[in-house]
């Protein structure tokens, strides 16, 4: 499996790139894949509403009025969930955890068949390399030009690049990330992908032992 290098002016260098198939050639599995979106979502859920039980909310733990003889229904506490301000029954806390567990190797081998179908609908760009003089959001918007990018783009690194980074971060259509924190949502929101040769070289060896072990 091959695919062309480009250099930062959007032409072919000539030469090639092998891509290891058992990286960049998995069947896709959609079920998988899902499974994989749902626990990272998951797992980013943060608890926001939060209410308070009888035990949290003020008042005295006086009885509010003899048990007998007013007339009135019987009444222990004001904290009572019966009560206006009282406290509520079975309301949201602020501690619950919405997280969802899935295999490491099956949240590996979801992100491989995004890659993989990125390589199939030629919607994977590979660089000699990943450079710019300044960080300059126009010189990244005109480098996004020069090759056959969709609407959003992803570029991943191998290492930090100050520059790169910089210059893309205000552009709305473009995500700079690095191979290290490569997830199925970043790849399925961004529908091509612009790397350097060191970046596939470190996806190759990061994800590799996943395949070959099963």
């Amino acid at each position: 499996m091959k695919l062309p290098i480009y250099n930062l002016e959007g032409k072919k260098t000539g030469k090639t790139i092998d891509l290891k198939p058992e990286v960049f050639g998995v069947k896709t599995n959609e079920a998988l894949i899902k499974e994989a979106v749902v626990a990272q979502r998951a797992s980013s859920r943060r608890p926001i509403a939060h209410t308070k039980t009888r035990a949290e909310r003020r008042g005295g733990g006086i009885k509010p009025w003899k048990q007998k003889g007013t007339g009135r229904a019987r009444a222990g506490s004001r904290r009572s969930p019966l009560w206006r301000k009282g406290g509520i029954i079975f309301g949201p806390r602020n501690n619950r955890n919405f997280a969802k567990k899935i295999n490491k190797k099956a949240r590996a081998k979801a992100i491989l068949m995004v890659l993989s179908d990125r390589v199939k609908s030629g919607d994977m760009i590979i660089v000699e390399k990943m450079e710019l003089p300044e960080a300059k959001t126009k010189k990244m918007a005109n480098l996004l030009t020069k090759f056959p990018l969709k609407t959003k783009t992803l570029i991943l690194l191998s290492e930090k690049n100050e520059n790169v980074q910089r210059a893309g971060r205000n552009l709305s259509a473009l995500l700079v990330s690095s191979v290290q924190s490569l997830n199925v949502i970043d790849l399925l929101r961004y529908q091509s992908i612009l790397m350097p040769k060191k970046a596939v070289a470190m996806i190759e060896k990061t994800y590799e032992p996943v395949t070959s072990n099963g």
